[in-house]
């Protein structure tokens, strides 16, 4: 592990992610995460776990973004003291907004709904946001409707002060870096030692689009909605059975 990505979540995790990856780290965000290692983490959110957890689960990963690994940063540079800690900031508003804009967006996603509700991986992925959800924000989630809820805005602006200002605090202050995506490459370039990418700084997530551009991007995201026709033809075809039964 190089780089523990600290940000909260809508504090440009997604543009981290493809700027790791542009800068050669091998990088879980929250997808890989759940799907490469949703076992370890569900039980290490259900009944805790030790620093060599952290060291087995990512012995082969250089980097991590986004949730759960933002909210035990700490376990896991514990795991990996040379690594370097980026806590990724916006206003606390704009942030707010945008959690809100995400979440809300998702929770009208019919497809998202059935996903969850009748496949292997929305079973899954029950099991994880509900961990998730309770560890880092304090909700608990249920089934269709497994993303967080924004409507107690003060609690959410508490953890999410309350997150920034403890790492602040307890980050070693040589391996820290406070950064704004808005700053674009050259801060986070010089921090890791890496040359400047000749491209344009890759700004993700706009707009809360995540569903979209996971969909376009992650052959992770793209798997479980195979899963989804797989699903609904079935459906589809004991629906024709059946009305045809019914007509004879």
């Amino acid at each position: 592990m190089k780089v523990i990505v600290a940000g909260f979540s809508k504090t440009g995790t997604k543009s981290m992610v493809a700027v790791c990856n542009e800068l050669g780290y091998k990088t879980y965000d929250f997808i890989e995460n759940f799907y490469y290692l949703g076992k370890d983490w569900n039980r290490l959110m259900s009944s805790g776990g030790t620093v060599e957890d952290f060291k087995r689960m990512y012995k082969d990963v250089d980097a991590t973004v986004d949730a759960p690994s933002f909210h035990f940063w700490e376990e896991i540079h514990q795991a990996f003291p040379d690594a370097k800690i980026i806590l990724t900031i916006r206003d606390e508003d704009s942030w707010y907004l945008s959690l809100k804009k995400q979440m809300e967006n998702l929770d009208r996603n019919i497809m998202l709904k059935i996903l969850f509700s009748l496949t292997p991986i929305g079973f899954r992925m029950y099991s994880f946001f509900k961990n998730l959800n309770r560890v880092v924000y304090g909700h608990n989630s249920s089934r269709p409707r497994m993303n967080l809820s924004v409507s107690n805005e003060m609690l959410l602006r508490q953890i999410y002060k309350k997150h920034n200002a403890y790492v602040l605090k307890a980050a070693p202050k040589d391996k820290l870096l406070v950064y704004n995506v808005k700053e674009g490459w050259e801060p986070i370039c010089k921090f890791l030692g890496k040359p400047i990418p000749n491209k344009p700084f890759p700004h993700k997530n706009k707009s809360a689009s995540l569903y979209d551009e996971m969909m376009a991007e992650n052959p992770i995201a793209k798997q479980g909605f195979v899963q989804l026709s797989y699903t609904l033809l079935v459906f589809a075809v004991i629906a024709a059975l059946c009305f045809s039964f019914y007509r004879r």
